[in-house]
């Protein structure tokens, strides 16, 4: 039984290392390709299960080389994928993903691609409830928003990784008990100019149990409706920054699952992250719970 269930995007990534951005109608010699499975909601399924707690994606694939890539890279990874459909004559959400080492940043150009959208039935519904957590991200979002309402019904908690302002995202909000937005999502969403309005407003507004706002290289903040705390990012020589926030995400859902309190959860999230970006892949560079264990302990944090 998976104790994390995840709903939303998964992509094939094409990763390309190259020293630093291009101008326009030039060449630029690459440094090296690579596949790799993306998306928000999918890595950070990867990430719960590489963390040692068992997990399973619910979705629709394709049936062909995209989706056997990407169903080989779940099951590589522990990732249970009983609850995915793969469907004949469609075409798989694709990316292509610049690293710049220069810059230690990126550039994405995706293909949404045109596969039907997911449809819940008894199967994937009794998943949902035995879960622990449900993960959305946005993107499947009448689904989301049907698992979501589904997820509260049966004392399955729903994290929302917001890292995207999706038409009728409003629809999904109210059923999400761990709220996990980016600084931007949360500014642009609230129409506040600070990170702290923003939190406070989220709160006020959708009542989950908590919000945190990751802000990149600022770490982040917490805000349970009595305080707001900070907490830090840590050090890492940045190799590969995609997919950082999808890890943070199930990162966060782990750290839930071994029964940390939410302060303790962005700690080890925001390890877990920066361990991830040392190395090239947002899947294959999460580390494991007692790796994480002790980069914390060597920067002064216990778990």
């Amino acid at each position: 039984m998976s104790k994390v269930v995840g709903i939303g995007a998964c992509v094939m990534d094409t990763l390309i290392t190259v020293p630093h951005f291009p101008t326009e109608d030039t060449k630029l010699r690459a440094e090296g390709t690579k596949l790799a499975g993306g998306g928000p909601a999918a890595t950070g399924i990867v990430a719960v299960s590489k963390l040692g707690v068992p997990a399973g994606f619910i979705g629709v694939l394709s049936k062909d080389g995209t989706g056997d890539f990407l169903k080989g890279d779940f099951e590589k990874y522990g990732v249970c994928t009983k609850n995915i459909d793969f469907l004949e004559g469609y075409r798989a959400f694709t990316s292509c993903i610049w690293l710049s080492k220069e810059a230690a940043s990126r550039t994405c150009v995706f293909d949404k691609g045109n596969l039907p959208a997911l449809t819940l039935d008894d199967t994937k519904k009794a998943a949902i409830a035995e879960a622990d957590i449900l993960m959305v991200d946005g993107n499947e979002l009448s689904a989301a928003i049907e698992a979501a309402k589904y997820a509260k019904e049966h004392g399955t908690k729903v994290l929302y990784d917001a890292g995207g302002l999706y038409p009728g995202i409003e629809g999904l909000l109210p059923y999400v008990d761990i709220l996990i937005p980016s600084k931007e999502y949360a500014l642009g969403h609230t129409k506040t100019d600070n990170v702290e309005d923003a939190a406070k407003k989220l709160y006020d507004t959708y009542h989950p149990e908590v919000v945190v706002i990751t802000m990149g290289k600022d770490g982040g903040i917490l805000y349970d409706g009595e305080k707001i705390v900070a907490y830090p990012i840590y050090p890492a020589e940045v190799v590969d920054s995609n997919g950082a926030g999808d890890v943070f995400h199930g990162a966060f859902a782990a750290g839930l699952s071994y029964g940390f309190d939410f302060l303790k959860c962005c700690h080890f999230s925001s390890a877990v992250s920066a361990m991830k970006c040392m190395n090239v892949g947002a899947r294959e560079s999460v580390p494991s719970f007692d790796d994480v264990k002790n980069y914390l302990k060597e920067n002064g944090y216990e778990l």
